[in-house]
Parts: C-alpha cells; sequence; structure tokens
C-alpha cells in the first residue's frame, strides 16, 4: 500500500478504466474486461482503476498483471472489505470516493468507460462534465458491449436535441463496439500522445 505522493512516474500511456465491482455480471462481460487487461499489457499502457478485486474490476486487473502489465489500483480504505482489494498489484488507499476519481484522473491520458453499475454511471457523468466545462481534454471511450451504454448515449443526444447541451459536445467522447476496437482507438490515442512528447 502507498499514498498518492508515493506513486512512481509512468513514461507510457495511463488508460483508466471505469467499470464494475460486482460477481454477478454477465460472463461476456467479465471476459471482455480480462480482454481488455491482456491488451493493455500487449500495448505496454499502463491500467488505472479502481482497486477492486472483484467483478470487471477485478477481471481487468488480473488479466493486465498477469500479461506483465503495470497496474495502479485507487481504493477508498472503507471500500478494502467491500470491493477486496488486488493487493498484487501497486495499490493506493485513499480517504474518500472525491480523493479516489481525482487521483485516477490525475494519474490518466485517456478513460475507457466499460460495463458497470450505479457507481460506473457516476463516473462517467461527472468525467464528461467535466469535459464540458473545459477542465480536461482527455479521451473517453463508451465500451459499448452489446449496446450496454445505448440508453445513455441516447439521453445525452436528447440533451442535445433539448437544447440544454450543444451538439459539439456529441463529440467529446467515442464509442466502441468490442474490445478489439477499443484497444485500436487506445493505439491512436498513444500515437498522439508519443507525438506530444
Amino acid at each position: 500500500m502507498s499514498t498518492a505522493l508515493d506513486v512512481a512516474p509512468f513514461q507510457g500511456q495511463s488508460v483508466c478504466v471505469f467499470c464494475g465491482a460486482s460477481d454477478t455480471a454477465h460472463p461476456v462481460y467479465l471476459q471482455a474486461a480480462s480482454e481488455l487487461g491482456e491488451g493493455l499489457a500487449r500495448a505496454g499502457d499502463r491500467l488505472v482503476y479502481g482497486g477492486g478485486g472483484v467483478g470487471l474490476m477485478g477481471a481487468v486487473a488480473r488479466a493486465a498483471h498477469t500479461g506483465g502489465g503495470r497496474v495502479l489500483g485507487v481504493m477508498p480504505a472503507f471500500l478494502r472489505t467491500r470491493e477486496r482489494a488486488f493487493d498484487e498489484v501497486e495499490t493506493v488507499i485513499v480517504t474518500s470516493m472525491h480523493e479516489r476519481k481525482q487521483l485516477m484522473y490525475d494519474q490518466s491520458d485517456v478513460f475507457v468507460v466499460a460495463p458497470g453499475g450505479i457507481g460506473t454511471l457516476e463516473e462517467a457523468i461527472e468525467l464528461l462534465s467535466w469535459k464540458r466545462l473545459d477542465l480536461h481534454a482527455k479521451p473517453v471511450i463508451f465500451l459499448n458491449l452489446n449496446g450496454f451504454w445505448n440508453d445513455l448515449l441516447a439521453m445525452i443526444r436528447h440533451n442535445v436535441d433539448e437544447g440544454m447541451t450543444p451538439p459539439s459536445f456529441l463529440y467529446a467522447y467515442d464509442v466502441a463496439d468490442s474490445v478489439a476496437d477499443t484497444l485500436r482507438q487506445l493505439a491512436a490515442t498513444r500515437a498522439t500522445l508519443d507525438d506530444d512528447h
């Protein structure tokens, strides 16, 4: 365990994955999380995630770790038992959900929103809200496996159609229908990051 100040710098691309922490998730989502973790490790990207060892969180972290990838988990102390911290990887214990999200944001270059529950939905909405307020310009990719995020994406479009949000916001995020498509999009963001360096 370490603190936020102890996090070792990472020179490559860091990919934050927001996803569910439920072991009752459909196996297709758990498998996709494993494939995503494997892909991140193969690409040399660092996984930044919520620190848990259950559900999609556990699947993506274990696969990235097993594949030789770098993994950074961030977990509030009060969730260590509930989400069963995956202590085999570098894990930072923080005091609150707000601190967790801020550190995950600070440590990441790009975000993947994979299938998840209400917590994942809240993280995605906050991330998009911050982008709408020009607090960040980092890429956001929805892993829309089996149309999981269709209703949310339709709600965003409805929000635009009703004049609540400008049409340009529809370009604030990308959508991938498969893990392979997500990894292709991450390769493109990696190339942009390399150009910036």
